[in-house]
């Protein structure tokens, strides 16, 4: 075994579901603030995940903050995750769902449609 694959062997998380484009995911992030560690959910839809069998996995997780739509990026093996949970999974025939940014919330609910897990 190479040292590389050592490395990533040793910073894989396994504690994580397996996430794809179209669910509904409450991320639990970690950070700190003040010298307090605060832990706050983040809400949305995942729209892309990138790199899916490497270290360096990442996934876009649109949602609704104060009213306006925002998206983050997460690293998948990051400590900074301290749950995902999947609320929903909706059935999708794409890989990335950059169109859903243009839609509206009803037709959005229209397009993808939800099943709750």
């Amino acid at each position: 075994m190479s040292l590389i694959q050592q490395f990533g062997t040793k910073f894989k998380r396994k504690d994580l579901p397996e996430i794809k484009p179209g669910m509904t995911v409450r991320v639990w992030q970690i950070f700190e603030e003040k010298g307090k560690e605060i832990v706050a959910p983040f809400e949305g839809i995942i729209i892309a995940v990138r790199n899916k069998n490497s270290l360096n996995k990442t996934f876009v997780v649109r949602g609704k903050v104060a009213g306006q739509y925002i998206e983050k990026i997460y690293p998948y093996h990051s400590p900074i995750i301290k749950k995902i949970e999947i609320l929903g999974q909706a059935k999708t025939r794409r890989a990335k769902l950059y169109f859903i940014r243009t839609l509206s919330e009803k037709k959005l609910r229209k397009k993808l449609k939800t099943t709750a897990s």
